[in-house]
């Protein structure tokens, strides 16, 4: 396992190409698991672990790593399934998701695969509400299921997703009732979230699962005669999505005459400098980390007051 992520930061060049790194990884079963190589800062046999009175079930322990005191997280345990068995053998995956550090816990951990976020599908329909999946794709004739962490994260440790007093300006909120913003994220909980602090400030929403949903959803509208970057004073997109990731959605937004005006906030819980070089390459106008409401907050507010011509007096 020691090389198995030997370049990873090389790789950063995937993303903008509408391409993804999976690392592929196992519970306890035949089931295979798939995570963004992205979000991943090393594999590690799992190490030594120290069990926290009245922590979440979830949390197994934690560990001392690099310095770092992380929590390690049952994986199976948080998606709904039999805790691991014999966890001294088993790995742990080292991640970053909204600037923290956590470790989730597997059986077995098996390779790196390449692949287009095109061949990276929503879950089937049927799945139901109760599911961890954010996508499924194939591989050699198996189903791969991508788990939805950021719901993952949100039980095991939620985060305060209210407004802090005074963020919304009055005025802001009166001139916010004439306004719509789209927001693009594959992760229900992401959505919820996004979803809820929009329209605390009083902007109308439409929500959307995926970028090729987007994307097909606003060339629609402007099929309808629709002038998009004025119907909605901001698309509030994820990047890591099914089927067209927010670079690509991005890049097509701006290549579209009747589409170019519409103003683009990315939102994502990838981290680092690269990202916000990918921003500007890609044309979008501003690129925020999640999920921060006083952050997001402040930034549709700055927006309702450009479009709307208002002053901070």
């Amino acid at each position: 396992m020691a090389g198995v992520l030997e370049g990873v930061n090389q790789r950063t060049q995937l993303v903008g190409q509408n391409r993804l790194e999976l690392l592929l990884f196992r519970l306890g079963g035949d089931q295979v698991y798939g995570i963004n190589v992205f979000k991943v800062k090393e594999v590690l046999q799992c190490p030594q672990l120290t069990v926290l009175p009245q922590s979440h079930r979830v949390v197994r322990g934690i560990a001392h790593i690099r310095g770092s005191t992380i929590s390690m997280m049952d994986l199976s345990l948080a998606i709904g399934q039999s805790e691991l068995e014999n966890i001294d053998n088993s790995f742990v995956i080292i991640t970053e998701y909204n600037n923290a550090t956590q470790g989730f816990l597997v059986q077995s951990v098996e390779r790196i695969i390449n692949l287009n976020w095109e061949a990276i599908h929503p879950p089937p329909k049927g799945a139901g509400n109760e599911h961890y999946l954010t996508a499924v794709t194939e591989i050699e004739g198996k189903l791969v299921e991508i788990i939805d962490v950021e719901r993952i994260l949100s039980e095991v440790s939620p985060i305060s997703e209210d407004i802090s007093v005074g963020v919304i300006a009055e005025k802001v909120s009166e001139a916010a009732q004439e306004l719509h913003v789209l927001i693009v994220d594959d992760s229900s909980v992401a959505r919820k979230q996004i979803k809820r602090c929009v329209e605390t400030i009083g902007v109308t929403t439409t929500v959307l699962n995926d970028g090729r949903a987007a994307l097909e959803y606003l060339t629609g509208l402007a099929d309808q005669g629709v002038d998009v970057g004025t119907h909605f004073m901001a698309m509030i997109s994820d990047i890591e999505m099914p089927e067209m990731d927010g670079y690509t959605l991005t890049t097509e937004v701006r290549s579209d005459p009747r589409l170019a005006g519409l103003h683009i906030i990315l939102h994502t819980s990838l981290s680092g400098v690269f990202n916000q070089a990918m921003v500007k390459k890609v044309g979008a106008d501003n690129f925020l980390p999640k999920f921060n409401p006083d952050l997001l907050a402040t930034t549709v507010s700055d927006r309702i007051k450009d479009v709307g011509a208002l002053t901070d007096d």
